[in-house]
């Protein structure tokens, strides 16, 4: 049976940007890379709400983007 490595994580956070001119939303967002793989869900959600506690701009959305080699 194959089974997944978890070998990199990285952090996605989404920020609210304003809207142009047409009124289109705008988004800007910023990745971490080399978050360590054993993160839980609420370390990451508290490292990401710390983070964006630094910006001006809202937070919008948190992705993790994890990569897994099969063998």
């Amino acid at each position: 049976m194959a089974q997944a490595t978890l070998t990199k994580s990285s952090l996605r956070l989404t920020f609210d940007n304003g809207v142009d001119e047409n009124g289109k939303q705008l988004f800007q967002t910023k990745t971490y890379s080399n978050v360590k793989t054993d993160v839980t869900s609420d370390q990451f959600n508290a490292a990401a709400a710390a983070i964006a506690g630094l910006s001006a701009r809202p937070l919008v959305s948190i992705e993790r983007n994890d990569t897994s080699t099969i063998n």
